[in-house]
């Protein structure tokens, strides 16, 4: 990266971590190994017509066998931070706070997370990445059962702080608790696939359910944390936080009506959750919107729930047009669109029909959250799937002009937000370090910066992961394309 000549540019903080991102299912295959009980992804994946190619997550990336290559690639690139996540199911193979721990899962995390500081690297470990141990669902509901979803939570995440706590210094509680609970229970695209649409479930209540969830959600995350403050934070000195997706929501224009509807849109992809945990109360738009369909915390899970985040933890990929009048609560009653009122586009598009690449949005979802909660935020997901990169030759995949463009432009985004309008951003984790199950999509849909052969499992760098590298390793100046 270059300065402009002669200029004097203000440097990111020395202790910035910059890194690579990945999810346990999506990657460690394995999933008999070493008493590994069965996530709820197991069987969803399994199910004729739930991903896009008919594939499942057995062996993934084989990262669960060959964690010391990955570590090898990882440390080759230069990285100062990787996070990752742990599976329950490896940890309590049913799940529950009266089932049997496995030594073996401990041992296979703890192993990595040596080798980690061993190469220099920070780990930043996410709890739970949407793999709920199937016993769970099976025995109450899971999800659904605030009462004893949040008890095992709990149990769990207070087993993985005693374990590697003396260590891990960087925990995420939940990963993207909307996706939990509107794909898993609303849309049903995600396990375990719940849905008031019996074309594509034959159980659910796309009404009342992922609600429901979300709550249960919020509860379970607050508790780990209030743990991990009262029990283990004094010793171990680390930092907790829960990680919210949600994209930038731009009017499609500047009449009142879709100014309001952008509003409610980012209410509901980021404020259902956001606003609880950093501000203590709902937002006004989803109780009217949902009435008494909207669970309400006691004055007692209040004070758990209000102040449970030492940071802000940001995942985003893309920018939306919100247009007022839609009919769709998972949208905040929205309607999205990436076509301007002159038919163009605002950006490159993915292979994904949910994304497309607009800088200037990161950059103003940035200050958004800055403003509103007023805390230090960690970006730990954002990133670009090139369309139709899984059909093409690998000398071809390699060269992945239109991601490196985003990050050229996401990373100008980061870069402005810090040093132009003072944002506290203390993080930056690109979505992912590899290929993966990119869990309904199957493996169709790559959003690596490592091309990983799925026949022999090779992975081979791409030109987004060499731009990062470059990035990341003189992060104190403003680039130019």
């Amino acid at each position: 990266m270059i300065a402009t000549a002669g200029s004097t540019v203000p440097k990111f903080p020395s202790d910035f971590l910059w890194g690579f991102a990945t999810a346990s299912f999506q990657i460690e295959g394995a999933v008999n190994e070493d008493g590994r009980g069965k996530s709820i992804w197991d069987d969803f994946s399994r199910i004729p017509g739930k991903t896009l190619d008919g594939r499942n997550g057995d062996v993934a990336t084989d990262s669960y066998n060959r964690w010391k290559e990955d570590l090898a690639l990882l440390r080759e690139y230069g990285i100062k931070a990787y996070r990752f996540s742990i599976a329950w199911s490896r940890i309590i193979p049913v799940g529950g706070r009266n089932d049997p721990i496995n030594p073996k899962g401990i041992e296979f995390y703890s192993k990595f997370i040596d080798g980690l500081l061993e190469a220099g690297i920070t780990p930043f470990v996410t709890l739970y990445h949407w793999d709920l141990p199937q016993g769970l669902h099976d025995r109450y509901g899971g999800w659904l059962n605030k009462e004893e979803i949040v008890q095992d939570y709990a149990h769990y995440a207070r087993v993985c702080f005693q374990a590697f706590g003396d260590r891990v210094k960087h925990w995420l509680t939940l990963n993207e608790p909307w996706c939990t609970a509107i794909l898993g229970y609303g849309r049903g695209v995600f396990a375990p696939g719940r849905s008031s649409d019996r074309n594509r479930s034959p159980e659910g209540d796309s009404s009342t359910e992922p609600w429901i969830v979300g709550h249960s959600l919020i509860l379970a995350h607050a508790h780990a944390v209030k743990i991990y403050r009262e029990e283990f934070k004094p010793t171990q000195g680390g930092q907790i936080g829960i990680t919210l997706n949600g994209d930038w929501a731009i009017p499609f224009d500047d009449s009142p009506e879709n100014v309001e509807a952008a509003q409610h849109a980012l209410d509901v992809a980021i404020g259902w959750f956001a606003d609880p945990v950093y501000l203590g109360f709902y937002p006004e738009h989803m109780k009217k919107m949902l009435g008494e369909r909207m669970p309400e915390f006691t004055a007692e899970e209040w004070t758990v729930v209000k102040g449970s985040s030492d940071f802000y933890g940001m995942n985003t990929y893309t920018t939306n047009l919100i247009k007022g009048g839609g009919d769709d609560e998972f949208q905040g009653k929205a309607e999205y669109t990436f076509t301007r009122a002159d038919g163009t586009q605002l950006g490159t598009q993915a292979h994904c029909a949910w994304l497309q690449d607009y800088p200037e949005g990161f950059r103003a979802l940035l200050n958004y959250l800055w403003n509103r909660y007023k805390l230090p935020i960690f970006v730990t997901e954002n990133g670009f799937a090139v369309k139709d990169e899984n059909s093409m030759p690998l000398e071809e995949a390699l060269q992945d002009h239109d991601r490196v463009e985003y990050f050229r432009g996401a990373t100008q985004a980061l870069m402005s937000a810090v040093m132009e309008d003072g944002v506290d951003v203390r993080s930056y984790f690109p979505w992912s370090f590899l290929d993966n199950f990119e869990w309904a999509d199957g493996y169709s849909t790559r959003f690596g910066v490592t091309y990983v052969d799925y026949e022999t499992q090779k992975r081979y760098p791409k030109e987004s992961a060499k731009f990062l590298v470059k990035v990341q390793t003189s992060p104190c100046v403003k680039s130019h394309p």
